[in-house]
């Protein structure tokens, strides 16, 4: 796999000068992080009460007059390391937070560990019962049990490790010791081998059966490989969720008794999904697969059996009292079409259970639908589903059954259909031909090939009945379009799905009902009354099931439950239009698929089950037997960074921080108080115990850094994690204090391919940085990609931005120990103008770009394109002989490090402190302030590189067609000449259409009316002559170039003075021993020559065609061979 090959082979550890380089790097970095540190370098903090009194302004002046930055991310789960996926995300907020402290604002990114749920219990419970099976060191494990891996992502790691000799008691020294070749050899069976696959000693793993264990193991192997990473962490704010954590535990118990006092938390029966291994609700973080999988609900038809198939009725004989009521069940989502049942499916190939539901009544369905209803109150005892027997569906086929609501009361024929799957719905399938186009063209099928099924032509010949009116197609949808797209045979599923959307589309929003109690009311109207119709009737009952497969960290495949719980009424109504306000108006989503997936999600999203009782977490307050869910203690925890520095000095909370406060003093009151929900009296302050000084600072620290500015997270969060996020801030803060950005980006690739374990494509943060370093890392993770389609990480970017970095440093040290050579004095000539003001441009374009949070394009404007200007420089000025200015190369220098600070901050930090001398740390320093770019010398500078190309492109397209035999023009190794011909003026057929691009042209909005123009000139009969030129006169009105200098007729710059300047480049780059200047008159047949060795403002005649060509900004030239000293063409 080449993805592979390029993690294995990223780096050659033969190649000792790379190594060197890198080894180098890391050494700058490890300085400079341990500075930051002990300066406290991130420690951001709100403006004190001191500074700023109490009262004295408002938040919002607060503010105002001391900007700031607030940007989190979604806290990472502590079951193992962080690997590439979370840098990746990672590395947002830190460009992000790196660029606001740049942008001169106090900039404030903290960081917590996520414990809560149900994955690290469920992975020391299963160490329990490992233990238990191979000992406390699992030397009981067989080696037979070893076997090969079968390509599941899932725990492929290596066979169980040889036991270490001591147990490693220092948790910072934790390496990973998974192999990649042995990664992919095995596939893993058991916890204890997936330990061992993150380096574990075996000898130490049994202490991961206590799940308390892992929150002290996880924490600071993430906070030392994000240190190294170099990270802008205010670590003092870290802390550990659930109760572990005291304090952390009350804010969760204030958040809960909020949300239930203002009734967006409630109490009732609702469907959810349910592990019933686990015996609790089984939600997002509790997946190992579906997550985002809710509740599919259905309507449960029961249909008697009348008569059974011959085949059946030997099989339920003895089995079944002959007096039993027995039902086949299909599951429908649209009951108002059963008026047109015709028969009932079963797939012949599956073998169904009868299940008994009270003493009289059994039903036909296959046990994965049984168990469903099972734990929704169906059967008489919950999560018991008693089956008297199996029954092969094509036993069944030609029973008789009663089809309620159908208008053939004497009953329909159960018949087979292959495509009935066992895993949706009941297995059991109603047919209503009239609107279901699978269904006509399986009774089509099934009437034609009756012999073949093995059934009685007339089983599927009862007549299709018209049930609803639709405009497009008739009373007879599904008949209608089976025969308009040509459907053959019930094989053509992609014809058929496209036939059933249309149906079912236009059926519900404009269908109008023809036939029962509730003719000529709107589809959509009726369905609901049709169902509880038949709910009431006893004929049918409500039914649910997971939309997809929901597997639960406990490996439990998850039912859906109708049980009584405690929920967050997410969709309420005025809740979900106060909050899809906030997105529409005061939120920014930097994307509009993220815009949108948020609105999806807000639309549909409903009742979310709020607690558990399996797991880690906090207890709901009011009924504490119950935890509450891992994703709804997650969502307004932004609000407790602003203060718990405040509240503890560790991630435990077991030592008092700032405020000299216990867990127990902080009251919902406080809470309230702290977080701006109401004012505090003395009484309230005096029974806390808490200073009043301390409150109002940790209430300064709220107040300053809410609004949180920006969430950063992978986009599969938007449906639970950051739509809940947005829900409950506008539950219990005002407005002022709602988010103002999420910014969501999509998974990453590793080298073009997914990550996996299994394949050995995988790497973590640690290793990320021992093989490429911090910044070569970071580089290669900005230049992954930006939006919210999948990345890709690159080990070849990171590989080569080893070397790159290196080399840029070596240059630096070299140009400032060497300065004294470089030239001095004026800096006005023409090339030092044209790289002063490219530099200007670049300074301008980088800061959009992190504005922008683009920081794939930020990298390429602020390192790749700024080398390229600085190369260019370097080329130029030494094919001229003037050489280097010293004052615009150290200004090179010093531009380079600011803008690489906040994607490379350790390699700024070195050139900033090291070569530049400079007294201070650059993560202090503001962006540079670049003047406004000068026009001319920008359009000059485009000129340049678009004249140097083709000039170089044509001489090389030459040399190509001669390597190849062909003939050519002139031969490019021998002595040669060119001629470079300019207009003084352009040609007078171009006149005429300046005035219709100007008509055309909107300098407000810098738009051109492109039909308008594109009308006007096509009646002058002159457009492919004639495009080309407008094309360009619109691209530099685009390009901001001033209307009056393109309508005007005017270059921005003087374009044989520009010429003059290139001749010496030319001639290097070229090779040519002349290279001169023509400014072609009107006509192109002659010239004079602006530059001619010895004929300087001489005239020149008799011009080549292509002189006739050139017009003021478009110059044409013409390679010749020199002659004996003259001019001869080859």
């Amino acid at each position: 796999m080449p993805a592979v090959a390029a993690t294995l082979g990223a780096i050659d550890p033969n190649d000792g000068s790379k190594n060197t380089f890198r080894l180098e790097n890391a050494k700058i970095e490890k300085k400079y992080q341990a500075r930051w540190a002990d300066s406290k370098t991130f420690q951001a903090n709100a403006p004190s009460t001191l500074d700023v009194a109490v009262g004295s302004v408002s938040a919002v002046e607060l503010r105002s007059q001391h900007p700031k930055f607030f940007g989190t991310m979604a806290y990472p789960y502590m079951n193992g390391t962080l690997h590439a996926g979370h840098t990746f995300t990672f590395s947002k907020i830190e460009f992000t937070t790196g660029f606001a402290r740049m942008q001169g604002k106090r900039a404030l990114f903290p960081l917590g560990f996520h414990c809560t749920g149900m994955p690290i219990k469920a992975c020391a419970d299963k160490l329990v019962r490992e233990i238990e099976m191979f000992g406390p060191e699992f030397e009981r494990y067989p080696a037979s049990e070893i076997v090969e891996g079968d390509g599941n992502d899932e725990g492929k790691n290596a066979p169980p490790a040889s036991k270490q000799a001591q147990t490693r008691e220092d948790v910072t020294k934790f390496t990973a010791k998974k192999g990649k070749a042995l990664a992919k050899a095995v596939k893993v069976k058991y916890q204890f081998q997936i330990m061992q696959s993150l380096g574990i000693p075996q000898n130490e793993i049994r202490r991961f059966a206590d799940p308390q264990y892992w929150l002290t193991f996880f924490p600071p192997l993430c906070q030392r490989d994000l240190t190294n990473f170099g990270a802008r962490i205010d670590w003092r704010r870290s802390f550990v969720t659930t109760d572990a954590n005291p304090y952390y535990d009350a804010f969760v118990r204030w958040q809960m008794n909020r949300l239930k006092e203002l009734k967006k938390i409630k109490f009732g029966e609702r469907y959810t999904i349910y592990s019933p291994k686990d015996g609790q609700p089984c939600m997002d973080h509790d997946r190992s697969e579906g997550e985002g999988v809710g509740p599919q609900e259905y309507l449960a038809l029961k249909l008697k059996v009348k008569e059974w198939a011959p085949e059946a009725q030997k099989l339920v004989e003895g089995n079944v009292p002959a007096d039993a009521n027995v039902y086949f069940v299909p599951a429908t989502m649209r009951p108002e079409t059963m008026y047109g049942q015709v028969c009932c499916f079963v797939g012949p190939m599956i073998i169904y259970g009868v299940y008994q539901v009270s003493d009289k009544d059994f039903f036909v369905i296959t046990e994965r639908a049984a168990r469903n209803m099972a734990y929704q109150g169906v059967f008489a005892e919950n999560g018991k589903f008693p089956k008297v027997m199996d029954l092969p569906g094509s036993s069944v086929v030609g029973t008789l059954v009663n089809a309620p609501l159908s208008v053939h009361k004497d009953g329909v024929r159960i018949l087979p259909m292959e495509t009935v799957l066992s895993t949706k719905g009941t297995g059991v399938v109603t047919s209503v031909p009239s609107d279901s186009p699978d269904d006509y063209a399986t009774v089509m099928d099934l009437a034609k090939k009756a012999e073949y099924y093995g059934i009685k032509k007339e089983w599927a010949e009862l007549g299709v009945v018209p049930i609803i009116k639709t405009p497009s197609y008739g009373d007879l949808a599904a008949p209608f379009l089976v025969k308009k797209l040509k459907i053959n045979s019930p094989k053509d599923t992609k014809l058929l799905a496209d036939a059933k959307e249309l149906v079912y589309k236009e059926g519900y929003y404009q269908g109008i009902m023809i036939i029962g109690e509730f003719k000529g009311e709107k589809v959509e109207d009726v369905k609901p009354k049709v169902r509880q119709q038949l709910i009431d009737n006893g004929e049918a009952f409500a039914y649910s099931e997971p939309e997809k497969s929901v597997i639960s960290r406990s490996g439990d495949s998850c039912v859906v439950a109708l049980m009584d719980q405690w929920y967050l009424d997410y969709g309420e109504d005025g809740w979900r239009k106060e909050t899809l306000d906030w997105l529409d108006k005061g939120l920014e989503t930097y994307t509009p698929e993220t815009k949108h997936q948020f609105e999806g999600v807000l639309n549909w999203l409903n009742q979310w089950a709020c607690a558990r009782t399996y797991g880690l977490g906090s207890k709901l307050p009011w009924d504490p037997h119950f935890l509450v869910e891992s994703l709804s203690d997650s969502t307004i925890y932004m609000a407790y960074y602003t203060i718990a520095h405040y509240l503890h000095k560790d991630i435990f909370g077991k030592e008092p921080g700032l405020a000299g406060a216990k867990a127990e003093q902080m009251t919902d009151e406080v809470w309230d108080y702290v977080f701006a929900r109401r004012e505090l009296s003395e009484e309230v302050i005096n029974e806390s115990g808490i200073s009043k000084e301390a409150l109002t600072s940790m209430r300064r620290e709220f107040e300053y850094w809410y609004p949180l500015d920006l969430r950063v997270s992978g986009k599969d969060l938007v449906p639970n994690h950051l739509t809940f996020f947005l829900y409950v801030h506008v539950a219990l803060f005002p407005p002022e204090y709602w988010p103002r950005g999420v910014r969501a980006n999509g998974h990453l690739l590793l080298n073009g391919d997914k990550m996996s374990k299994s394949t050995g494509n995988f790497l973590t943060l640690d290793q990320i940085v021992k093989k490429y370093g911090a910044d070569a890392s970071r580089i290669a993770l900005a230049d992954a990609g930006d939006g919210v389609e999948d990345a890709n990480f690159e080990e070849s970017v990171a590989n080569s931005t080893i070397l790159r970095l290196y080399n840029l440093k070596e240059w630096c040290e070299e140009m400032a120990k060497d300065q004294a050579t470089l030239r001095s004095g004026s800096k006005d000539g023409f090339w030092d103008r044209l790289f002063e003001n490219e530099m200007t441009c670049l300074v301008h374009e980088t800061r959009r770009n992190y504005e922008a949070t683009m920081y794939k394009l930020a990298l390429k404007s602020g390192l790749y394109d700024f080398l390229g200007a600085r190369d260019f420089y370097r080329e130029v000025t030494t094919a001229a002989g003037i050489g280097m200015h010293r004052d615009l190369v150290l200004h090179y220098i010093e531009l380079q490090a600011l803008l690489l600070t906040p994607i490379a901050p350790h390699w700024a930090e070195y050139i900033w402190l090291e070569v530049l001398k400079k007294p201070s740390t650059i993560q202090n320093e503001l962006f540079p302030q670049a003047p406004a770019p000068v026009l001319a010398l920008t359009a000059a500078r485009e000129y340049v590189k678009i004249i140097s190309s083709n000039i170089t492109s044509a001489e090389a397209a030459q040399q190509k067609k001669k390597d190849k035999g062909k003939n050519v023009a002139f031969d490019p190794r021998k002595p040669k000449r060119l001629t470079i011909f300019a207009a003084s003026k352009y040609p007078a057929w171009q006149d005429k259409y300046i005035d219709l691009v100007r008509e055309a042209f909107d300098a407000i909005n810098l738009t051109v009316n492109e039909k308008v123009l594109t009308s006007k000139v096509s009646k002058m009969g002159e457009m492919k002559k004639v495009m080309p030129f407008i094309q360009g006169l619109k691209r530099r009105l685009l390009n901001k170039e001033a209307p009056e200098t393109v309508f005007d007729r005017k270059l921005a710059f003087d374009e044989v003075e520009t010429l003059k300047d290139m001749v010496a480049g030319l001639k290097k780059t070229t090779g040519c021993s002349v290279v001169e200047i023509v400014v072609v008159d009107e006509g192109g047949k002659s010239g004079i020559s602006a530059n001619g060795e010895g004929r300087e403002g001489g005239k020149v005649e008799g011009l080549p065609p292509s002189a006739e060509a050139a017009v003021p900004g478009t110059p044409t030239f013409h390679f010749e061979n020199l002659v004996g000293g003259g001019i001869g063409k080859s």
